[in-house]
């Protein structure tokens, strides 16, 4: 379990020809277990809140880098957890992501824990999610540096 950090995740999406929206290759990375930043095969398309690089249904990426099914790609992520005092929240989290080397999400404020998140907000440390949804991602070279 972590607060801020700075994280590293390579992943491969799967090439999935036949399927639409939210069935092709879709997975997540959920910042201790309450802010997801979307996985999907969005190669070619608009790059909304719920594509590669989006914040789910929260914010879309500035610019969709995702690459063809079956590249490795990168996500590098700067990430600020959520102040408390005395229970209550008083700033928000805070969310850099780099898609592939290229800056998609420059210190969003993160209002809400995103749809479907595991763990509810609050002032203790959380987990890594990698979520799953039944998609053949491969995931490597994942690692995590808490930030003091």
């Amino acid at each position: 379990k972590f607060g801020s950090c700075q994280l590293h995740v390579e992943f491969l999406l799967p090439f999935m020809p036949e399927a639409r929206g939210q069935g092709r290759g879709n997975s997540g990375c959920y910042l201790q277990g309450r802010y997801e930043v979307q996985m999907l095969d969005s190669f070619g398309l608009t790059g909304q809140n719920d594509e590669c690089g989006g914040i789910y249904g929260i914010r879309s990426p500035d610019l969709n880098m995702c690459l063809p099914p079956l590249s490795w790609q990168t996500y590098d992520i700067d990430y600020t957890a959520a102040q408390y005092d005395s229970g209550k929240k008083v700033k928000n989290a805070r969310i850099t992501v780099k898609h592939n080397g290229v800056v998609v999400q420059d210190d969003v404020e993160i209002p809400t824990a995103t749809r479907a998140a595991p763990v509810s907000e609050g002032p203790e440390p959380g987990p890594l999610y990698l979520q799953e949804h039944g998609n053949a991602v491969c995931y490597r070279n994942v690692w995590l540096v808490e930030k003091p």
